[in-house]
């Protein structure tokens, strides 16, 4: 691709850029600080030139005469861009959840770490979980389906009008995966959490028969040794349903892609 063809077609290689750079500043992994700024923009800008000659081939934008038409086209793609990225969010965002969810019943409530991916402060367990997601995303190959089926068949399909025409689709979406993210979570937490939980009840009963017993200090190292251990026992299965979430992830972000499109 020669510089005068990228100058030739610069009005739509701003659309692309724009959903493809705010997609890369806002999507998990790719959103950390430890990134520099130069290499999102860098991978936005090669990305936008691998998919430019597609784009104008196919035909799907129609630039419009007027000059603030293209800006309502710009803010209309940094608005798909938000949204696609928005989705994947959500998709990790269910190991972090889940572990929280025991993180308290451990006696690890109080115990805050930065998590750098997410600019926040989580749970020591949340953080433990989110890290091996991320490991299985990687292991899967989840950038190269993310960019390849998510990036490329949006812009084969998505553009702001099709957005406009579909938003009541969209927001359904959008809000049953945020319901689905609780449940998936819970289901993914609750084998360690009904463990603690009996823990929890037995050490209840046995302070009502032996109240001479200092069973709350005794309760602390023994959840915390009973949760590791049902970690490491189940560590093979939770990564079989970490991955079996993830590839309905991708599966989720096609059909959101569907849901934006314009119905024929």
């Amino acid at each position: 691709m020669t510089l005068d063809y990228l100058v030739g077609e610069a009005q739509i290689f701003l659309l692309i850029l724009a959903r493809l750079l705010v997609f890369v500043e806002i999507a998990p992994l790719l959103n950390s600080s430890a990134i520099p700024q130069i290499g999102k923009v860098g991978l936005a800008f090669f990305a936008s030139t691998a998919v430019l000659p597609w784009v104008v081939r196919s035909g799907v934008y129609s630039i419009p005469e007027i000059g603030l038409g293209y800006v309502f086209m710009l803010i209309g793609e940094v608005l798909i861009g938000i949204i696609m990225a928005f989705f994947i969010v959500i998709i990790m965002a269910v190991f972090q959840l889940a572990g929280q969810f025991f993180s308290t019943q451990m006696g690890f409530a109080s115990s805050q770490v930065f998590d750098p991916l997410a600019q926040i402060q989580i749970p020591l367990m949340g953080q433990f979980m989110s890290l091996i997601a991320t490991m299985i995303f990687l292991t899967v190959g989840g950038f190269q389906r993310l960019f390849l089926g998510g990036i490329y068949r949006s812009f084969q399909a998505v553009t702001i009008s099709s957005l406009l025409l579909n938003k009541d689709n969209v927001i359904k979406m959008l809000l049953s995966s945020m319901t689905g993210l609780f449940g998936q979570a819970l289901v993914i937490a609750l084998p360690i959490m009904g463990v603690l939980l009996l823990m929890q009840i037995t050490m209840g009963l046995l302070a009502k028969a032996a109240p001479q017993m200092n069973l709350l200090m005794l309760s602390f190292p023994l959840n915390i040794l009973t949760a590791f251990l049902l970690l490491y026992a189940l560590m093979p299965l939770m990564m079989e349903s970490f991955e079996k979430i993830i590839d309905a992830g991708f599966i989720g972000l096609n059909e959101l892609v569907k849901a934006m499109a314009r119905r024929i």
